[in-house]
């Protein structure tokens, strides 16, 4: 089968075409032909060696995390399955297993969901680990309420466009920050407070919107980039860093955050709730609820291109690689 594979760490040169064989689908486990896979910043952080603390690389590798398409084949014991449903995922490589950057992937179904006729797979592909991650720092970590306040710092990424929408389809007020060219489009999606942080002081407009500060920040960009975010959160409330694995980035003042009673609670996608939060995300997909974030499409053979743009940030929504027309 055709395969974006590294044969060792380094930039997205290492990206390269290749033919590997398809997996053969083990008990539990369903084989799926992939349509799209979609780009997060974890595959460049993959493909670079960031996961070697988790997993032993077994190389040629195929690098990442999320997949729509068709059931191709299924393993002893599996019944809920059967070939030709469609179908989104998350892939094994979290486990050291290949991704979906290729055209087919063999997962285990407690990662694996139904969708609906009425979600395309460029749309289902952009879900898993963005959308997952957006439900578990908003609900999870930030146990958000109907009537609170959030701040989402990075409103247009994947994790944003997905936060923004489940947060006011939740009864929550939405905050979020932007560059001056997406303030139009997190609107679109809900935000009732669009921060230009170039040109805006996000505290002082933080603190005009949400007097006293806001229930819980869900940050999706970290680096030190919400440096005033302690003073921007009521006593009492909650920070969501999204994790990034990046090594010696700013933290969060604890000390200062204890003394106004505020939380700091770092944000991963739980694997054992990863599958239960997805299935429920793609069936209010399914029912209208939500509506893709911008999508950028582009073939599966430019995945090194698709790897510099997400890495130099920016990113209007997601960008899903193109593999097959199923």
């Amino acid at each position: 089968m055709r395969a974006m594979v590294i044969h060792g760490f380094g930039g997205p040169e290492v990206l390269v075409p290749g033919e590997i064989e398809i997996p053969v689908p083990g008990p539990g486990e369903v084989l799926i032909r992939v349509a799209y896979a979609s780009v997060n910043p974890a595959d460049w952080k993959a493909r670079e060696g960031w996961l070697s603390r988790y997993f032993e690389y077994k190389f040629p590798f195929v690098v990442g995390f999320d997949a729509a398409g068709l059931i191709a084949g299924v393993g002893e014991g599996v019944t809920d399955y059967k070939i030709g449903d469609r179908v989104v995922t998350s892939s094994n490589q979290g486990i050291g297993e290949r991704g979906s950057y290729a055209e087919y992937l063999k997962v285990v179904t407690d990662r694996v969901s139904h969708i609906a006729d009425s979600v395309d797979f460029a749309t289902a592909a952009s879900i898993p680990t963005a959308a997952v991650t957006s439900w578990e720092g908003l609900f999870g970590t930030g146990d958000l309420k109907p009537g609170q306040t959030v701040l989402i710092n990075g409103g247009a990424g994947g994790m944003g466009s997905f936060a923004i929408q489940f947060a006011k389809n939740a009864g929550v007020k939405v905050a979020v920050t932007c560059g001056p060219k997406n303030i139009d489009y997190v609107k679109s999606l809900g935000a009732d407070l669009a921060i230009d942080y170039r040109s805006q002081d996000v505290l002082e407009a933080v603190l005009a919107w949400a007097p006293g500060g806001v229930d819980v920040i869900m940050d999706t960009v970290g680096q030190g980039s919400l440096q005033d975010g302690i003073a921007m959160t009521k006593p009492g409330g909650i920070i969501a860093p999204i994790g990034t694995l990046i090594p010696d980035e700013p933290q969060f003042d604890a000390v200062a955050a204890e003394k106004r009673n505020v939380r700091i609670v770092p944000t991963m996608s739980n694997r054992m709730k990863a599958g239960d939060y997805m299935r429920h995300i793609v069936d209010l997909f399914g029912k209208g609820v939500f509506r893709a974030p911008e999508l950028t499409g582009m073939p599966l053979e430019q995945a090194d291109e698709a790897h510099r743009m997400v890495k130099d940030g920016h990113v209007r929504g997601k960008i899903v690689l193109h593999v097959a027309d199923l």
